[in-house]
């Protein structure tokens, strides 16, 4: 547990040493708070139909920044460590790979998650400063963070496998969005191929993260939604340790 958490703090501290982390959190929050402002004037005047995390999530920027951020965050974990040749010193190092991979994974989604921490205030400081508007709903802001999680933990995952096969970080990013965005566009199945009555109707249900975004927003939390979730990224850290272990094939 010892070399795993030594990691996870080496993973971590990596962010803030260099410029890049402090730049990823600086953009991810100037796109938060312009749709913030966006939300605000589209709403200016009118009331509250829908929990104020529902009306933030059907805000645009909201998945631009789901898609986006998560290939930045990711980019450097192991194409990094491959480039600048500190790679074979770590995995030569006593600590297993499972070990290298989780810590690695652990301290970006740590990192993700500081991202968007500061989205727990924002319709905090709106019911404080509106008159009209009722108490935040805390089931539904929970849901949304909880929500943040299970998307993050994916597609970071995704972000460390892609990371995993390539020297080059723009290449990683470059796949990892990929990646994400064929996952994303799966919520769209429903528009493109008609559903028939039967599995078609469940599958695209079980797989549109557009409707599993817009239930967790309104405090439903699904076993069945973070089954799928647990499960891809499970499968994606799979892959990672595969591509990790390959070194020793070669």
């Amino acid at each position: 547990m010892r070399p795993y958490l030594t990691l996870v703090r080496r993973e971590l501290g990596s962010y803030f040493v260099s410029l890049t982390g402090y730049l990823i959190i600086a953009a991810v929050q100037f796109l938060l708070g312009l749709s913030f402002v966006i939300l605000l004037q589209a709403l200016s005047g009118k009331p509250f139909d829908v929990p104020i995390t529902e009306a933030f999530y059907n805000n645009g920027l909201f998945w631009l920044i789901l898609l986006l951020a998560p290939p930045v965050v990711t980019m450097r974990t192991f194409a990094q460590e491959k480039f600048s040749g500190t790679y074979e010193t770590l995995m030569t190092t006593p600590v297993g790979d499972w070990q290298v991979v989780l810590a690695k994974y652990t301290g970006a989604l740590i990192f993700f998650m500081l991202a968007w921490a500061p989205l727990v205030f924002y319709p905090l400081v709106l019911s404080r400063l509106s008159v009209n508007l009722t108490e935040v709903d805390t089931g539904a802001l929970a849901g949304t963070m909880i929500g943040l999680l299970l998307f993050g933990s994916l597609y970071v995952a995704i972000g460390c496998f892609a990371s995993s096969v390539t020297r080059s970080q723009i290449i990683a990013a470059m796949n990892t969005f990929v990646l994400g965005l064929g996952l994303f566009l799966l919520s769209f199945l429903s528009q493109i191929v008609a559903p028939s009555p039967g599995w078609q109707t469940g599958f695209f249900s079980h797989v549109s993260m557009i409707e599993h975004m817009r239930d967790f927003t309104r405090g439903i939390i699904s076993s069945q939604q973070v089954v799928y979730y647990v499960t891809m990224t499970l499968f994606f850290l799979f892959l990672t340790h595969t591509a990790v272990e390959s070194r020793r094939w070669k």
